[in-house]
């Protein structure tokens, strides 16, 4: 029975896709608990066996019949719900839209979508979502070590959130070429 317990508080692995068309992102409506109501981005949870770019295409077929391209890893969000129902690790892929016409697929758990640009998102907005935006990421998106040496360093937030990730130069580990050679005013990092 201790076992049985424990199961029921182990984090869940989620996979999100940001489906970029232009300047806008593809959401969706929530219409079950926890988040009911509240705007998301397509995905879901990660299958025995799967890996997460797997999850992302199967869950977006599944939810929003589109098509994607350029699939790939951003981030990671560490999401527990405030009633403490859910715990989610939240593995987030972006992809570019390539060709359909999104719909709700699976009325028993999207309501609605849409394509809403950064400034205009509507509310509210899921957890894991919200996270993002706040830059409570792994790797951090307000660091040094934004985004990871391994993967891709465009950013993934414009306006401020993309501005989170531009190098800090009061990091004391930036290296300015500035300081080392006066008459040079670009930086190398």
């Amino acid at each position: 029975m201790p076992e049985q317990q424990n199961e029921q508080h182990r984090p869940l692995v989620g996979v999100s896709v940001l489906i970029r068309n232009g300047d806008r992102i593809l959401l969706e409506k929530r219409d079950k608990d926890p988040g009911r109501g509240a705007w998301k981005a397509p995905g879901g949870h990660l299958e025995f066996g799967e890996n997460p770019e797997e999850t992302a295409t199967r869950e977006v077929e599944e939810e929003v019949g589109v098509k994607m391209s350029n699939l790939k890893f951003r981030v990671i969000t560490n999401d527990v719900f405030e009633d403490g129902s859910r715990h989610y690790i939240t593995i987030w892929m972006e992809a570019n839209y390539e060709s359909g016409e999104p719909k709700v697929k699976a009325p028993y758990e999207e309501s609605e979508i849409g394509w809403f640009t950064w400034d205009s998102l509507p509310q509210p907005l899921y957890l894991p979502i919200r996270h993002l935006l706040e830059g409570k990421t792994y790797p951090s998106q307000t660091t040094e070590s934004r985004i990871g040496a391994a993967i891709e360093t465009s950013p993934i937030l414009p306006g401020a959130g993309a501005e989170a990730l531009k190098a800090d130069p009061s990091i004391p580990h930036a290296r300015h070429v500035r300081d080392l050679r006066p008459d040079v005013a670009e930086s190398v990092e």
